[in-house]
């Protein structure tokens, strides 16, 4: 690819009030810089990232990610700015597009019109219903005229609407030329790669806004700017599975992973969570369920259940109050009131309330299997590890430390004890 991105990380970020770096922060399970780091790839396969606080935490999780990029480190204390995080950097490809790791919505067919045009340099410019403290960018007879940073602008220079989205793509040997030529005489004492407009204009050289959606080049410079940010991608993702044929009772109320997948007609209610590698076949999750890397195939879930990593459950009626971890269910009764971890249970089995695999011993996890057609009573312990073959009935009230084979009654209860008047006596009544 005849492009080079480069994304300025390097920032303190000290509005976000967080020991995670700003960079690091979340939006809908997956760190900003790398959602921004997934559309640089679509568009260049040169990719370096500029960063300075907590610089080996941001790269560690940049790499683990996106193995190929280059790492850059900017002198915060010499060359404090944007323009300063350039000094170390340069590009043999014929443009440079410089972008922000704080701006996680932005797409990449939006960041094409910047490198797909004749100009020298193009700039992101959105018109702000409220401006706030974005650069303003000067534009006369649909000529960009100069940047002018938030805190050098007049009271006049402060009322234009007109911002910049902090967003670049420069032709690199233009680059190579004004970036010695930026300095810091101005009220931060910082290099402001904003001065390359008028460096460029002082060349003769071709500039040209780009007008873009607000919401999607916002910057998130806190928790506040955080959580809109995460409510638009919700709202992307939600509008996308709609179209899909998915029906949200309440998509407002819900939170939908990047990585879920909706195959078929699905419903799901109000105050629902589905996150992780999940896939939902063909199925109804009800209110307030939880469900995490897991896979629900031609099912109901909920309402109020809960499945854990790893579960596939398929052909099977989950119902409230029911957990499961690690659980392959198939063709299978778990009404109400459960736990069901590492365990296998196949067709034609009803899972009484209150059931509970035991799984875990302290050290490890055991394994319960249960077979087809079993029907387990209410207030039922599977004390792991045990295997429950086809055909089997497990009275309610027992406690399964056994193996179990096909065609039994399993019944382990107390012996029955009744004490006459023994509240009286006790109460003295």
């Amino acid at each position: 690819m005849k492009n080079s991105i480069l994304i300025l990380a390097a920032g303190l970020g000290t509005r976000m009030k967080s020991q995670k770096p700003k960079v690091l922060q979340e939006l809908c399970q997956k760190s900003m810089i790398l959602h921004i780091l997934e559309k640089a790839y679509e568009l260049s396969d040169d990719v370096s990232v500029v960063l300075s606080h907590q610089k080996e935490l941001v790269e560690k999780e940049i790499l683990s990610s996106f193995p190929k990029t280059k790492i850059l480190e900017q002198d915060l204390q010499n060359y404090p700015g944007t323009a300063g995080a350039l000094k170390n950097f340069k590009s043999d490809k014929e443009k440079v597009l410089i972008l922000c790791g704080d701006m996680p919505l932005v797409e990449s067919e939006s960041l094409k019109q910047l490198l797909q045009n004749d100009a020298d340099l193009s700039l992101a410019v959105f018109c702000a219903k409220d401006a706030k403290t974005y650069g303003r960018v000067l534009i006369e007879n649909d000529r960009v005229e100069k940047i002018i940073e938030f805190k050098d602008a007049n009271e006049k220079e402060r009322l234009i609407n007109i911002c910049n989205a902090g967003v670049y793509a420069i032709k690199s040997k233009l680059l190579s030329e004004i970036l010695p030529l930026i300095d810091n005489n101005n009220a931060t004492k910082e290099y402001y790669l904003t001065d390359m407009i008028a460096l460029a204009k002082d060349k003769n050289k071709i500039i040209k806004a780009i007008y873009v959606d607000e919401n999607e080049f916002m910057g998130i410079n806190d928790k506040f700017e955080l959580s809109i940010a995460e409510n638009l991608m919700q709202e992307k993702i939600k509008k996308h599975w709609m179209k899909q044929g998915v029906i949200f009772h309440s998509p407002h109320s819900t939170f939908i992973g990047l990585d879920v997948e909706f195959v078929g007609e699905c419903e799901v209610y109000e105050n629902v969570r589905i996150e992780g590698k999940s896939k939902i076949v063909n199925s109804i999750i009800k209110s307030s369920s939880v469900i995490e890397n897991s896979i629900v195939e031609n099912s109901d879930v909920g309402p109020l259940a809960h499945l854990r990593p790893n579960c596939e459950i398929k052909n099977t009626h989950i119902g409230n109050f029911v957990e499961c971890k690690n659980a392959k269910l198939n063709t299978v009764k778990a009404g109400h009131l459960s736990y069901l971890g590492d365990c296998e249970i196949d067709s034609g089995t009803n899972i009484g309330c209150g059931t509970i695999t035991c799984n875990y011993d302290g050290i490890k996890k055991h394994k319960t299997i249960i077979g087809k057609n079993v029907f387990v009573g209410s207030d039922t312990q599977f004390i792991a590890p045990v295997n429950i073959e086809n055909d089997v009935i497990i009275a309610a009230g027992s406690s399964v430390d056994c193996n179990v084979s096909s065609g039994s009654l399993f019944i382990n209860r107390a012996n029955r004890k009744v004490v006459k008047d023994y509240f009286y006596k006790k109460f003295k009544k």
